[in-house]
C-alpha cells in the first residue's frame, strides 16, 4: 500500500475508531463492571453480570429469540430465492423496474412499515374488517409469534433476495445450456448447477437476515405485545426501562459473540466465487 492508499484509508480507520471499536469498548467495560453499593459513584469489576445471564429464564429468552430469528430466515430463504431468481431471468429492460418496485418499500422508515402491518393484522384491521365483510369471525392476528415472523419477513426479505439476485444474474448460463445439452432436466439443473453456483448469495442472505432478526426489538415490541421476551426488549428494557446498564451490556456482549460465532459457522459451509458444483 502506498501514501496516498494509506492517506485515503485514514478517515475509514478514524470512522471505525471512534463509532465501532470505542463504543463496543465501553460496553465491554460496562459488562466487567458493577455499582459498588457502599461507595456513591464508584464501580468494581465483576463477572457477576454474566454469572446472572446463565440463569434460566435469561437463557430461555435467549433461545426463544435464536428459534424465531432462524424461523424468519427460513421463510426468507424460502420466499426470497424464488423471487431472486425471477428477477434474475426477467429482460434486462425490465430487470430494473421489477427490482426497483421491490426495495421500494424499503425507502420508508421500518417502524412506519411496522406499524402499517399493526393496521392490517389487528382486531379491527384489514384482514378482519374483510372477513366480518363475509360474516365470518375475526382471528386473533396480532400480539402473538405469527405476527412476529410476519413483520420480519417483510422488512428482512430484501436481505436475502439481493444478494441471491447479484449471485444469480452474475452466473454463467452457458453452464445451465450445457447441463441441459448432457441430457439433465430442470430440477436436475437447478440441484446440480444453479443452486451450488449461488450458494455464495444464500450464505450471505442467511447471515444479513439472521443477525438483526436475532437482535431486534421494534418488531417483536409492536407486533409481539409484551406476552414474550426476546432478546432485543431484554436489552431495551434493561437500558431505558431498569436502569441497569452494567447487566445489559453484558447481555449485548454475549449477543454479539453468538452472532460472531453464527456468522463463522456459516461461513465454513461458504464456497468460492467459482461455484460449489464440486460440493454435490
Amino acid at each position: 500500500m502506498n501514501k496516498r492508499q494509506k492517506f485515503f484509508a485514514y478517515p475509514y480507520g478514524l470512522w471505525m475508531t471512534l463509532f465501532i471499536l470505542l463504543p463496543i469498548l465501553l460496553v465491554f467495560l460496562y459488562s466487567i463492571t458493577s455499582k459498588d453499593t457502599n461507595q456513591i459513584k464508584t464501580l468494581r469489576f465483576t463477572l457477576d453480570n454474566y454469572r446472572k445471564f446463565f440463569d434460566p429464564l435469561y437463557i430461555n429468552v435467549i433461545i426463544r429469540s435464536i428459534n424465531l430469528a432462524l424461523i424468519s430466515t427460513f421463510f426468507c430463504l424460502v420466499i426470497g430465492y424464488p423471487v431472486a431468481y425471477i428477477i434474475s431471468t426477467t429482460n434486462l429492460k425490465k430487470r430494473n423496474t421489477v427490482l426497483l418496485l421491490f426495495i421500494l418499500p424499503m425507502w420508508m422508515n421500518m417502524l412506519l412499515r411496522t406499524y402499517a402491518w399493526m393496521t392490517i393484522l389487528g382486531n379491527n384491521g384489514l384482514i378482519n374488517s374483510f372477513l366480518n365483510m363475509l360474516g365470518l369471525p375475526s382471528f386473533r392476528l396480532l400480539y402473538n409469534n405469527t405476527a412476529i415472523v410476519i413483520g420480519m419477513v417483510y422488512n428482512f426479505l430484501p436481505f436475502m433476495v439481493l444478494p441471491i439476485y447479484t449471485v444469480l444474474s452474475k452466473m454463467d448460463m452457458k453452464l445451465v445450456e450445457a447441463s441441459h445439452d448432457l441430457g439433465a432436466d430442470h430440477k436436475t439443473t437447478f440441484l446440480r448447477v444453479i443452486f451450488p453456483l449461488s450458494l455464495p448469495g444464500v450464505i450471505s442472505g442467511i447471515i444479513m437476515v439472521f443477525m438483526p432478526a436475532v437482535s431486534s426489538f421494534v418488531i417483536p415490541r409492536l407486533l409481539g405485545g409484551n406476552r414474550s421476551l426476546y432478546i432485543g426488549t431484554l436489552i431495551e428494557n434493561l437500558f431505558l426501562v431498569t436502569g441497569d446498564w452494567h447487566f445489559g451490556s453484558s447481555v449485548a456482549i454475549i449477543m454479539m459473540l453468538i452472532i460472531l460465532a453464527s456468522m463463522s459457522i456459516l461461513n465454513r459451509f461458504d464456497v468460492d466465487k467459482e461455484g460449489g458444483a464440486g460440493l454435490w
